[in-house]
């Protein structure tokens, strides 16, 4: 268990990182902790995290741009309102610019975590 919550903290850390009006994937952050074929987990660190209000986890979304976690949010449409106030453009539960407001943190960062 020690082991996963660490996990979950390195993920914690790098989406502190996420700059406003930005996202990331779950693959995108599993791939810079080194567990390329950890995307899964890094969503359920996610989904952990609703009770920290220091974590954007409105900002990871899957590789398509898709809200695939909108639904561990409070509210029907909380995780689009709260990118919509950071002017990323959601329709249909997807980011409409995905390609443009990308923040990949195995480019963007030279930190190890």
């Amino acid at each position: 268990m020690e082991k996963s919550e660490n996990f979950f903290e390195k993920v914690y850390e790098v989406a502190k990182l996420i700059p406003f009006g930005r996202v990331t994937s779950y693959g995108a952050i599993a791939k810079y902790l080194g567990a390329v074929k950890s995307a899964r987990m890094v969503g359920w660190a996610m989904n952990a995290s609703h009770n920290k209000d220091d974590i954007p986890a409105h900002r990871v979304v899957n590789r398509n741009g898709l809200l695939t976690g909108k639904l561990h949010f409070d509210g029907t449409n909380l995780m689009q309102q709260l990118l919509e106030s950071e002017g990323v453009v959601v329709k249909e539960n997807q980011i409409q610019n995905f390609s443009e407001i990308f923040w990949d943190p195995y480019k963007e960062l030279s930190i190890d975590l």
